[in-house]
């Protein structure tokens, strides 16, 4: 019985190793016919993706050659038609000879372009030329109506803007690039006025041979012009000026990605199909796995050191590759050069616009940069509208920097075209550079920011680079701003008053209210150096409402006498700046149509649309809005009648040569005379002599300020002189009586 046990002991024993060894391998089977699925279907995705990434970088490129194609006709545009000769001949002689030898014969060899045409305001062709032969068919019949949409875009272009347009359109003998502006000077001026314009027509044919030498240039495996209709799973579409959808450029899509997973299914089903053991099996599975890992790691270690709106580098990936320039510069004696920039005016079209347009702003800068930039280059954007660069360089100065950023600088100075809107940012970009790697990173980047805001503070769209005497005005600047904020908050500045007098009697009839301050330690600072410190650093509303607010308190003395106080820009973005000015008037109980606001012309150019609706909601409180320093900068018609200013003051730049110059006469008689028909007051600045207030009131001025009629004085030397004219007054009434 013994023997019989043990035999099925070892039966039972058999069978469960031969049953652990099945399932084993039936393990190992499912196992390796997982991890073929797995890896087929990850190859797979891998080869969809690279199909993928090839076919969007085709589109990319496509789009990219049109826009190219397209530019290359507007450069020549811009050309031929902003000419000192060409406005001399077409205006002025009408030199057919010229004209045709310079527009017509030109368009001969068709490098540059093979139509050119020149209509008058009516579209009535001057010239015509195709092929470098006259052009004797209807234009319209040739080139379509299309054309004539550049053309009025062209001629309705602003006065500020670029009198050209392009687009492309459908001819006769097919798609072509096409382009519109007005001839005009070289400067951009037009010597004739409206409705004696003539406009400079350039077409460039978009046919199969073009089409054949973007494809060869850009790379683009078998580009064809189709139909509009044509369906096609990637396909760049041409529109015109009007919207109509004139063509499709289709391309062979290469699919790398099927390439590539031909080539390696069969090893990859071999290898698997090979595995033997199981351990093996392990290691293959655990080098996958941890390889997988470690692309992942590198993948999210990237994507931190990215910034997501516009792909650029962060400012940790700065950081780390600032750190390797400037380690790889100790070693090899090298420089590393870093720009520092910061958009000018983006906050006020983000605010303007909205938060998408700011984006697409950002993304566009982005790109723009990206080309501009050395390959080596590391490009950063650390945050809102601040951008950096870091240049390695064997240059031991500042020149590649100073190179790189009057590129920059040329690029930002053009309109960008942001979804339907075109806007103009600048950029004040500072530079500090660290020589053999003597400066470390953290230092650098200090020094590459304190010169971008002293180029800010200099004025904007320019470059600084760094000098240590910046950091000594870092901290006077700084100081200054923490003496002034105290002087704010214990209201120890004071007010000076000039007058403002009838221009017939020479009698006050208002001040003009200008903040003053003695530093303690320091003596009297301008109003110059403390009110742009008070601007950049927030402190101007509170600095603002301080002003008016004594202003008000001094005027209730004088019930007979108006106060115009100035706003800043600063003050006008704030909504609730009505609201501010309500609460001082309330509080200080003074008649609100005693109160004028002046406000310079530099804001209204920058946020119009802000500007009338803060002019209206002041204008409701019943306080005056007068338009200050007419005269120096942008001056238009459209502002006094867009925005119903209550007065306009002449700059005194246009009043302190009145006297001796002809010109200057003739713009205050023009401005007063501009002023009267829209039924506006003005007053005239900067009166220096009687003779200058007797011919500005001849001019029709109604208000004369200057130091002739008296320097900014204390409140209580304005008490003493309204007191000796009241005075004079009733002596007069009595003499009278």
């Amino acid at each position: 019985m013994s023997g019989a046990i043990s035999k099925s002991l070892r039966k039972n024993a058999q069978i469960g190793r031969h049953s652990i060894v099945t399932a084993v391998l039936i393990c190992f089977a499912l196992i390796v016919a997982i991890v073929t699925l797995m890896v087929l279907t990850a190859i797979g995705r891998v080869a969809d993706y690279s199909n993928k990434l090839d076919d969007e970088r085709s589109w990319e490129t496509t789009v990219g050659a049109l826009k190219t194609f397209q530019g290359q006709l507007e450069a020549t545009l811009h050309d031929h038609s902003a000419r000192n000769d060409a406005a001399r001949s077409v205006y002025g002689t009408d030199n057919q000879n010229w004209i045709v030898g310079n527009y017509g014969d030109i368009s001969s060899n068709g490098a540059l372009f093979d139509t050119a045409i020149i209509v008058d305001d009516n579209n009535k062709p001057i010239v015509a030329y195709h092929d470098g032969q006259p052009l004797t068919e209807n234009i319209e019949d040739v080139l379509g109506a299309a054309v004539w949409a550049l053309v009025d875009q062209a001629r309705t272009t602003r006065v500020t803007g670029v009198p050209e347009a392009s687009g492309y359109i459908m001819t006769r003998d097919g798609i072509a690039a096409a382009g519109a502006a007005t001839i005009r000077e070289r400067s951009g001026r037009i010597p004739v006025p409206e409705g004696h314009r003539r406009y400079l027509i350039l077409v460039r044919y978009l046919d199969a041979d073009r089409i054949k030498m973007l494809a060869n240039t850009y790379v683009i495996s078998g580009l064809t012009l189709v139909p509009p209709d044509t369906v096609a799973r990637y396909a760049v579409s041409i529109v015109d000026p009007l919207g109509k959808s004139l063509g499709r450029l289709v391309w062979s899509s290469r699919q790398p990605g099927d390439m590539s997973y031909q080539q390696v299914r069969p090893l990859v089903l071999g290898a698997l199909g090979l595995v033997g053991l199981f351990f093996v099996v392990l290691l293959i599975l655990g080098s996958l796995a941890g390889r997988r890992l470690r692309a992942e790691e590198v993948q999210a270690r990237q994507v931190s050191l990215r910034d997501r709106l516009s792909g650029l580098l962060n400012r940790e990936g700065l950081r780390l590759d600032v750190d390797r320039l400037v380690d790889r510069a100790r070693s090899d004696g090298t420089n590393v050069l870093l720009l520092y920039l910061d958009l000018d005016g983006f906050k006020e079209i983000n605010d303007a616009y909205g938060h998408g347009t700011g984006d697409q702003l950002i993304r566009a800068v982005a790109a723009g940069l990206k080309v501009l930039v050395p390959p080596q280059a590391a490009l950063a954007r650390l945050g809102g509208d601040e951008f950096a660069i870091a240049v390695p360089t064997k240059e031991l100065n500042d020149a590649p920097a100073l190179r790189l950023a009057e590129q920059i600088l040329d690029f930002l100075a053009e309109p960008l075209e942001i979804g339907r809107r075109v806007v103009v940012v600048g950029a004040s970009i500072g530079i500090a550079s660290s020589p053999e790697g003597r400066i470390d990173r953290e230092e650098l980047v200090r020094r590459a920011d304190l010169a971008m805001y002293k180029a800010k503070e200099a004025g904007r769209a320019r470059m600084t680079c760094y000098e240590t005497a910046m950091d000594a005005h870092r901290e006077e600047r700084n100081a200054l701003e923490l003496d002034l904020r105290r002087a704010i908050e214990m209201e120890e500045l004071t007010l000076a008053y000039q007058p403002l007098v009838d221009a017939s009697s020479c009698e006050m009839i208002g001040v003009e209210a200008l903040v003053r301050w003695n530093r303690p330690g320091h003596g009297p600072i301008s109003p110059e150096a403390f009110i742009p410190i008070a601007e950049t650093s927030g402190l101007i509303e509170a600095l603002g409402l301080l002003v008016l607010r004594k202003a008000c308190e001094a005027a209730r003395h004088w019930p007979d006498l108006r106060v115009a106080v100035n706003v800043s820009p600063g003050q006008f973005r704030n909504p609730a700046f009505a609201d501010y000015v309500r609460s001082v008037l309330n509080s200080t109980e003074i008649e609100a149509e005693r109160v004028t606001l002046e406000i310079t012309e530099g804001y209204i150019i920058q946020n119009p649309e802000r500007t009338r609706q803060s002019i209206e909601r002041l204008k409701r409180l019943g306080v005056k809005v007068a338009l200050d320093d007419f005269g120096s900068g942008f001056s238009s018609i459209g502002y006094l009648r867009q925005f119903g200013f209550d007065r306009i003051k002449i700059d005194r730049s246009l009043t302190m040569n009145v006297l001796e110059d002809n010109r200057a006469r003739e713009m205050v008689k023009a401005t007063v005379a501009l002023a009267r028909s829209l039924d506006i007051p003005v007053t005239a600045e900067g009166i220096e002599s009687e003779a200058q207030g007797r011919a500005l009131e001849d001019f029709g001025c109604d208000e004369l300020q200057g130091y002739f009629y008296g320097r900014p004085m204390p409140d209580a030397e304005i008490s003493k002189r309204l007191a000796v004219q009241i005075a004079a007054a009733v002596d007069e009434e009595h003499a009278a009586a």
